[in-house]
């Protein structure tokens, strides 16, 4: 029997990437759709007529018997109160990231989490991107070496200010790039390197009209010399390499983003043809100066993260993405906000076992 999904939220994140994901996989039916916009539900009635539009979390608290899974892609700050909501219903839950807007909050839910005996699993997509796929894959294989510099960005140029909660100095709603962006990149890297042992950051608001963080640098040293640099820009008036990753000897440099966020905007799903594909113009560059070949690009694979949730749900397997990871994620990102203040690297305290 399918598990019976419930998607609270439908703008950007319920409509790009939760609702035509969950509708690709097999063994998840998105079975209800939490929106109070009139627009949205109409949306919602169109593309899913067989799912339930509800105008409120509370209709779905009240009946939590009729469905397996909560995803929560409401604003930032939501999160945390509608995870505890699901959880005290009695239902696992994904939430987008940021899980919490500061580890504490994370750390609290992941308590419930431990007992209620259900999982907060977080949608640290980009793990499957395909471009991360094949950085992976290299550094697994020991192609590059030993690593000794992990660059990644996600740079735009966006010199407007656009009016959104994203764009609040609340801390409530964790706005600004470094936590739009930067869980992204900062799970990359722990996912590929551990847990760091330094975090140094350079955090500015370089747009007129912004109040949030908007052009932000985060490095982070990680245990056998490796360090990542992580860059996250919505002022990028030129672009950089997506990754630049050297080795003691190659490296691997890629530009322009995985594809599988354009192709959902354009109401494509995994179930295309071609899904995932990178076109061989967008192929990276593997080698070394004068001695470097094109490096085909791994399938981007979205679906992939949903059908791990569906089999941890079914109690076959861990979540795809523990939750810890994002907690440590939260960490790093509440230490560069020091080290931009104080102007110093900022140690990482192992935590207590």
């Amino acid at each position: 029997m399918d598990l019976r999904v419930a998607l609270i939220g439908y703008g950007t994140g319920g409509s790009v990437f939760h609702a035509p994901l969950i509708s690709s996989v097999n063994g998840l039916h998105l079975a209800a759709v939490v929106t109070s916009n009139p627009g949205r539900q109409a949306a919602v009635q169109e593309r899913y007529p067989e799912a339930e539009v509800l105008d409120s979390a509370d209709r779905l608290w009240g009946n939590a018997s009729a469905y397996d899974l909560v995803v929560v892609t409401a604003p930032n700050r939501q999160h945390v109160p509608l995870a505890r909501e699901a959880l005290t219903s009695g239902l696992p839950v994904v939430v987008d990231k940021p899980v919490a807007a500061s580890a504490a909050d994370a750390r609290s839910l992941a308590a419930l989490s431990a007992v209620r005996g259900l999982p907060v699993i977080p949608f640290h997509n980009r793990r499957w991107d395909g471009d991360f796929r094949t950085v992976r894959d290299l550094i697994g294989r020991e192609v590059l070496g030993g690593v000794t510099r992990f660059e990644s960005r996600f740079e735009r140029w966006r010199p407007q200010v656009k009016d959104s909660w994203k764009e609040s100095t609340d801390p409530r709603d964790a706005g600004g790039i470094l936590y739009d962006l930067g869980p992204h990149l900062i799970d990359q890297a722990i996912h590929l390197f551990g847990r760091p042992t330094q975090v140094y950051a350079e955090i500015d608001v370089r747009r007129a009209d912004a109040q949030s963080a908007d052009d932000v640098f985060v490095a982070l040293a990680h245990a056998h010399g490796v360090r990542s640099h992580l860059w996250m820009s919505a002022v990028a008036s030129e672009l950089a390499p997506r990754f630049r990753v050297l080795g003691e000897r190659a490296a691997y440099v890629v530009d322009g983003l995985d594809g599988q966020e354009d192709a959902l905007r354009a109401g494509k799903t995994p179930l295309d043809p071609g899904w995932g594909a990178t076109d061989p113009e967008y192929y990276g560059r593997l080698g070394t100066p004068g001695d470097e070949r094109i490096q085909q690009t791994e399938l981007g694979a979205y679906q992939d993260f949903y059908a791990g949730v569906a089999r941890t749900v079914r109690g076959e397997a861990p979540p795809p993405v523990p939750l810890n990871d994002a907690i440590l994620g939260l960490e790093i990102i509440e230490a560069a906000l020091r080290s931009s203040a104080d102007g110093q690297v900022v140690e990482m305290v192992l935590p207590a076992q």
